[in-house]
């Protein structure tokens, strides 16, 4: 018996394998096993394939050991991995690594995990009382405070937004602050879930939901197109109860789980013990546990972020994948695959349907829609006949001319004017901007030398509440003394980040609870939880953050969003920089006005005619995406051309040559139609002390991509400057 492997390493290729006769029994296709490779006694492989023949020429090795009771992976799930594997021209066995919880890969075998009951956790009575009882106890603050923003919830939640706060629980339970029960699951095979509150579906819903599961047996892709707050989630959970009283499983997949831990508690408050949950809040053990309920069948929908598209569900009659457009489902360190995309290749593999949900799609998948490779559906309303906020305009560049300058911190006085009415009716107001710390650019006075990192090649950002010139690319900090290491001179920092936004807040609104949400306030999960809890309690009044206050939130309270400067995206040296401003502005405005009272958004900008800008005001999707569209048709640009990056990294000289000969062995292999953009140094030429040089290849199709790519190969395979070489097939960052 001969089995082709792919070995869990960087190396290209698979390896054929003898199977001894007393091995033969446990080999099956997508099984793991134990292979001798190189100059090491054993390593890990996988089972792809079963050859007829040995290859000429080469003398076979024998399979060590079988290392799993039964094979990690089903014949559709290693379908999917050698097709990602062709596409995103990753090494097999990388990818397939890459596919399974961490915890598998270090264990010879895996063990039947115990089917546990649903557990709950709510606040006790005189909880809140109890809070300023906890002293410095951070972390048990952090979680009551979030118990009493949610109430009762799944414990799994309380787990997704505190990763590390298990112990926390654990002690404010032994203080009688928190009560813990569990609940046997009433849903199951055959059962119809019911909601975990009593919702009256809209017309919209009603007639997306009766097209999705009317597709259901056949591989259909849908783009659900709903405004914020138009309920796709609960088209979602209705579309899912629908499969699983038909007794066939799911799986959705979210962005970032980490800041909305609410999606995982209304899916296991939905559905039970049916959920199992896949994401980097678990510990290794508890990713496994989760991942081996999926692949027995014991659970049989699955919630997680990217990497879940290779979770192991049975009988998958639908793919979620929610807020589809966002660039977190693109793998940027390791295998460079699409979330997105394997979901559709996973639902054509496995007959079914999937749903892309999104209130700003990509460019992408609504080229897809429009040429009816995915059947559209539209939620043109918020539920519960909520009006979409006002928005409003700021022109910056205006007010300077007309001497009305912001003050410190950027906030232009009708947004002042704003936050300062908001307060006084007692509702909150969030600000955002998406850059961080005080100061973006330090330069100096005398000899204009501005502050750069020495191993990468970006400005180091002030931090006044530390005291530092910061890094945001390798992390490397320095004094902010106020002089010029070149001359002496005295140094001045310029721009405004969410650091100095706080501190003008605080100073300008003196009564304001002022709370700030970014990469430097909050360095872990418990920490976020902790700030949006009291959000969400309503003892912040203004929330200043990045991006992380964009994200599928739902406060009642907030009935202002101040957008502080929309250009920061606008002039980065990237294509797609229009249309991820617009998707950033539409996602920050639809945060307002999502309870009782209208919601209203200001825009600061000094680019007032920009089409992302001006579109946004407008809730106009569709007026920016046909320009868009059009714009990127004229240059020749996705979803018109196809991309492929190539991401070379090493010393200055090495980078250079490595990049130099794969454009040399590139120019023979390009077709008509064809272009080749480098090689170049990259946006950002250095990070962490290492030169990096990219090559873009545009082409009319995906198969004129792959011949220049078997040109590049035989480059790769050995690199005359000895750089790495990272090859990205359809690239979402072009810095």
């Amino acid at each position: 018996m001969l089995v082709e492997v792919a070995v869990a390493a960087a190396v290209r290729g698979t390896f054929t394998y003898r199977v001894p006769t007393q091995l033969a029994a446990g080999v099956a296709l997508g099984q793991r096993v134990a292979v001798p490779f190189g100059r090491s006694k054993r390593a890990t492989g996988y089972v792809v394939g079963f050859p007829t023949a040995p290859p000429p020429g080469f003398e076979l090795r024998d399979v060590v050991q079988v290392l799993d009771a039964f094979p990690p992976f089903t014949p559709k799930l290693v379908e999917l991995l050698r097709w990602a594997e062709a596409y995103y021209l990753v090494p097999p066995g990388e990818l397939l690594r890459a596919a399974l919880p961490p915890g598998l890969n270090t264990r010879g075998g895996a063990e039947t995990p115990r089917r546990r009951q649903v557990e709950y956790a709510a606040p006790a009575p005189g909880a809140a009382e109890a809070l300023a009882l906890l002293g410095r106890a951070r972390a048990q603050r952090a979680v009551l405070e979030y118990l009493l923003a949610r109430g009762r919830i799944p414990l799994d939640e309380l787990r997704a937004a505190f990763p590390a706060g298990r112990a926390a629980v654990t002690a404010l339970a032994g203080r009688g602050l928190v009560l813990l029960d569990a609940e046997t699951p009433v849903t199951g095979s055959g059962v119809l879930a019911a909601p975990d509150r009593a919702v009256t579906l809209t017309s919209d819903q009603e007639r997306a939901l009766g097209e999705i599961t009317g597709a259901f047996g056949a591989f259909t892709p849908f783009l659900l197109h709903g405004v914020t707050g138009s309920g796709k989630t609960e088209v979602y959970l209705r579309a899912i109860a629908r499969a699983r009283a038909a007794g066939q499983g799911a799986l959705v997949l979210v962005p970032e789980i980490a800041l909305t831990p609410q999606l995982s508690g209304r899916f296991r408050a939905r559905f039970g013990d049916e959920v199992a949950l896949l994401h980097s809040g678990l510990s290794d053990a508890e990713r496994h546990a989760e991942w081996l309920r999926l692949r027995r069948g014991e659970a049989r929908i699955c919630v997680g972020v990217r990497s879940a598209i290779f979770a192991p569900v049975e009988a998958l009659a639908v793919i979620v994948v929610d807020e589809e457009h966002e660039p977190s489902f693109k793998q940027e360190d390791g295998p460079a695959y699409h979330a997105r995309d394997l979901a559709v290749v996973r639902g054509r593999l496995e007959d079914a349907v999937v749903i892309l949900g999104s209130a700003t799609p990509s460019l992408e998948t609504l080229e897809n829609a429009r040429r009816g490779r995915y059947r559209a559906l539209s939620l043109p309303a918020r539920v519960d006949d909520c009006p979409m906020p006002a928005v409003e305009l700021v022109d910056l560049s205006g007010a300077r001319r007309g001497g009305k300058a912001p003050a410190a911190g950027l906030l232009s006085p009708p947004l002042v004017a704003a936050l300062d009415r908001t307060l006084q009716a007692g509702q909150q107001s969030i600000l955002f901007l998406n850059r961080r710390g005080y100061q973006s650019l330090v330069l100096c006075e005398a000899c204009g030398a501005e502050a750069r990192c020495p191993d990468c090649s970006v400005s180091q950002t002030h931090h006044a509440r530390r005291g530092l010139l910061l890094c945001h690319y390798c992390g490397r900090s320095e004094p902010m003394n106020g002089l010029c290491p070149a001359c002496g001179g005295l140094r001045f920092g310029i721009g405004v980040g969410t650091e100095q936004v706080e501190e003008a807040v605080r100073a300008l609104l003196p009564r304001a609870r002022v709370e700030r949400l970014d990469r430097d306030a909050v360095t872990t999960a418990d920490e976020t939880a902790g700030v949006l809890a009291r959000f969400a309690r309503r003892e912040v009044d203004v929330l200043v953050g990045t991006q992380m206050v964009t994200k599928g939130h739902d406060f009642p309270g907030v009935t202002l969003v101040g957008v502080v400067l929309a250009d920061t995206a606008l002039a980065l040296p990237d294509f797609r920089a229009a249309e991820r401003t617009f998707q950033l502005l539409a996602q920050v405005a639809g945060r307002a006005g999502r309870g009782a009272d209208a919601g209203r958004v200001l825009i600061q900008t000094f680019n007032p005619r920009s089409p992302a800008i001006a579109r946004a005001v407008a809730h106009d999707y569709a007026g920016f995406a046909e320009e868009e569209l059009q714009r990127r048709q004229a240059l020749h640009y996705p979803p018109y051309a196809r991309l492929l990056a190539v991401r070379v990294e090493g010393s200055e000289e090495g980078a250079r040559r490595t990049a130099e000969a794969l454009a040399h062995a590139a120019r023979a292999a390009l077709s008509p139609g064809m272009a080749l953009i480098g090689p170049a140094p990259a946006a950002i030429e250095r990070i962490r002390g290492k030169s990096r040089w990219h090559l873009l290849f545009r082409a009319p199709d995906h198969a004129a991509l792959m011949r220049v790519h078997r040109a590049l190969a035989r480059v790769a395979h050995r690199p005359p400057g000895g750089a790495a070489i990272r090859f990205d097939m359809d690239p979402y960052s072009m810095m």
